[in-house]
């Protein structure tokens, strides 16, 4: 099949990979010369094991290829996938849907016959009559489906979630569409997946309503930890004790920063935003976005427990700073609000990420990356292991910090709080 992916971020790109690699003729279509540019050179603008090896491989084969010509790619593609970016507007729980419509728009101006049009960027409940509205204004005469077909890819694992898909929701009432879907997918829902048919809105509603429900759990269980913390009961055994319950399940049960990243942050804001334009109150969905948002400045109150008031001229060092491990992305992550406030209160941050350099951190004073693990912790005050890298799950704090008196606040329950008493560390851990 002829595939055009509009949006090459992590749905665009990681879907149009593996599209190609399932033998189909995907292009990849998008607006950013530069990004456009280093794919043609084989350069891969983000952070995903094994995403730069299946690229390669799919171009040099000439599955796979990139432009900006947006209009081209639409003219010479059978299905269209609208890939792009739907952040929260400032000072809202809105949903910018700019650059949807202007896809919309785009394709509106290029399509002379049957086209499938499939919306994989997040957007909520009745985004897809919107698109077929702005469309049918234009092409009154020539058929055409818009399809929901949102897209369930974990930073970090997209690849493997792409091709072995939990399930696979296609939103649309169309035999035709539903046929040509269902065809696209075949190779890999006979991977005892499972095809999933609803209706459109009820599609857009299914992906808003799972990251709402992660997002839950994982704001429930941080609350917990804040009741272990004042009951000196450990979070661990509790996520284990409810988590081997079926019914609950123990996924996004470990405790720990404020959830963060491309998704969560952004799709519960927006259900919310969905309930008060249809006139429902999602409390729970209200109360999981405040929490998260609390969660941070709780942690840093726990700072000031851990350190002390006077932060100036200490040496805090950050193993890792991404929301989550196996991805670049800093969207949300709990560590910008936690470095920016430390540096207004005068302390040295040094920090170490195996995904590099953060150019969004350059912007804050008195912080610096430092390439080794050694050179960041050396000589430290305070060690927060923030993400749970690999690189950071076997550590001789001793020999890094190379100083007497430093102190670590495990904000992912890396270790074991009776081996750090054994070896005289001053260790602290979430929700215990």
């Amino acid at each position: 099949m002829k595939l055009c992916m509009i949006g090459t971020g992590y749905v665009g790109l990681v879907s149009g990979a593996c599209f190609s690699d399932m033998g189909n003729k995907v292009i990849c279509a998008d607006i950013d010369k530069k990004k456009i540019s280093q794919l043609n050179l084989g350069k891969i603008p983000i952070y995903e094991p094994g995403l730069e090896e299946l690229v390669k491989k799919n171009f040099n084969q000439k599955r796979l290829s990139f432009t900006t010509n947006i209009s081209w790619a639409i003219r010479n593609s059978d299905i269209i996938f609208i890939c792009v970016g739907t952040p929260t507007f400032k000072n809202s729980n809105k949903a910018d849907l700019k650059y949807v419509f202007q896809v919309a728009n785009l394709i509106s101006k290029n399509i002379s016959k049957y086209k499938l049009i499939v919306t994989k960027s997040t957007v909520p409940v009745t985004t897809g009559d919107k698109i077929e509205n702005i469309i049918k204004k234009r092409n009154k005469k020539i058929l055409f489906d818009v399809v929901s077909n949102p897209e369930f890819l974990r930073e970090g694992e997209a690849i493997r979630d792409f091709i072995y898909p939990d399930r696979v929701v296609v939103g649309t009432l169309s035999k035709k569409a539903n046929r040509v879907m269902k065809s696209l997918y075949l190779p890999i829902v006979k991977k005892d997946s499972r095809y999933f048919n609803t209706s459109r809105r009820g599609a857009e509603l299914v992906k808003y309503a799972s990251n709402a429900f992660l997002a839950t759990k994982i704001s429930y269980i941080n609350e917990l930890a804040n009741l272990c913390e004042k009951a000196s009961v450990d979070i661990k055994d509790i996520s284990i004790g409810i988590g081997l319950d079926q019914r609950i399940g123990e996924r996004f049960l470990r405790a720990g920063p404020a959830y963060g990243g491309s998704c969560f942050p952004k799709d519960t804001k927006a259900l919310v935003d969905t309930g008060d334009k249809f006139k429902v109150n999602l409390s729970i969905v209200k109360n999981v976005v405040k929490s998260n948002e609390n969660r941070k400045d709780l942690l840093i109150k726990r700072i000031h427990q851990i350190m002390g008031k006077k932060c100036k001229n200490k040496k805090i060092t950050f193993l890792g700073v991404t929301f989550k491990p196996n991805t670049d992305d800093m969207r949300e992550a709990t560590s910008l609000k936690m470095i920016s406030y430390l540096s207004k209160k005068g302390a040295k941050i040094y920090y170490n990420d195996p995904s590099g350099k953060k150019d969004i951190l350059d912007k804050i004073k008195n912080v610096k990356f430092c390439k080794s693990i050694s050179s960041a912790c050396f000589k430290s005050d305070l060690i927060i292991l923030h993400t749970e890298w690999n690189d950071y799950k076997q550590l001789n704090f001793k020999k890094l910090v190379n100083k007497n008196n430093f102190k670590i606040y495990d904000l992912r329950n890396l270790y074991s709080p009776k081996k750090m008493l054994r070896n005289k560390i001053n260790y602290f851990g979430i929700g215990r």
